[in-house]
């Protein structure tokens, strides 16, 4: 369980996850095609990173393309894994030498080999920095995530490399993708849904959550700072009771 000696946040978030929603209909609403709007969510993307570590960020965890997305149409899906690699192609050397580090999570077996080849030299380019760890979740859900870092427990412990009584809630987590990072302290879900769709469901366990209205072409950096210092404000508990 997360740890807060003192009960209260007395500063902002240092993990800050977000689920970009709403641009289709940010698109949509300007009598454009939904492609259009993941292209402004994408230029969104930067604004927030670089915003980060004046607000005291450390990690910025985004939810690119969930498991379930494959469901849309062929069009848009081909259109969405294009712009990942447009945005990598264009936005590495800018995120290297911003001492950004990223790392992406989710399965990558369904990913095309090109698309694979282009995150592994992303995160290989910026292994060394330690700025803002931006880590972003694609072809990612987190009922998939728990199937998969349960069958890789499982394997371990079939062949003898840990014991079932030795298995509690500290230890799934170090096979989850996530197990190199904190949990999240905030999630943010913009565009007005009220729902977290499958996203760090182990990770957000005591996280605080805000569902704002604003569609994520429109989320700023200005929006994210006043949602961090709500988040300050708060008393955090974690099941406990104030003293």
């Amino acid at each position: 369980m997360p740890k807060d000696p003192d009960n209260v946040q007395s500063r902002g978030p240092r993990h800050v996850a977000i689920i970009m929603d709403g641009n289709g209909r940010w698109a949509q609403a300007r009598g454009r095609p939904r492609l259009y709007g993941h292209h402004a969510g994408a230029r969104r993307v930067r604004e927030v990173v670089e915003a980060c570590p004046s607000l005291g960020i450390k990690y910025l965890t985004i939810f690119a393309f969930s498991t379930e997305n494959w469901k849309r149409t062929q069009v848009e899906v081909a259109g969405l894994m294009s712009l990942f690699r447009r945005y990598i192609v264009k936005e590495a050397r800018n995120l290297a030498a911003s001492g950004v580090r990223v790392r992406f999570i989710g399965d990558r077996v369904r990913l095309d080999a090109k698309l694979v080849e282009l995150m592994d030299m992303l995160e290989a380019e910026t292994a060394g920095n330690d700025g803002v760890h931006l880590t972003i979740a694609l072809n990612y859900g987190g009922r998939d995530e728990v199937a998969r870092a349960t069958k890789r427990l499982a394997r371990d412990v079939a062949e003898g490399r840990l014991r079932p009584e030795d298995v509690d809630e500290e230890t799934l987590p170090k096979y989850l993708d996530t197990r190199v990072l904190p949990d999240p302290d905030l999630v943010i879900r913009t565009s007005g849904e009220a729902r977290i769709s499958n996203f760090l469901l182990w990770q957000s366990a005591y996280s605080e959550y805000e569902f704002v209205d604003t569609l994520w072409p429109d989320f700023t950096a200005a929006e994210l700072e006043l949602l961090c210092k709500s988040y300050g404000s708060r008393e955090r508990r974690f099941g406990a009771v104030p003293a």
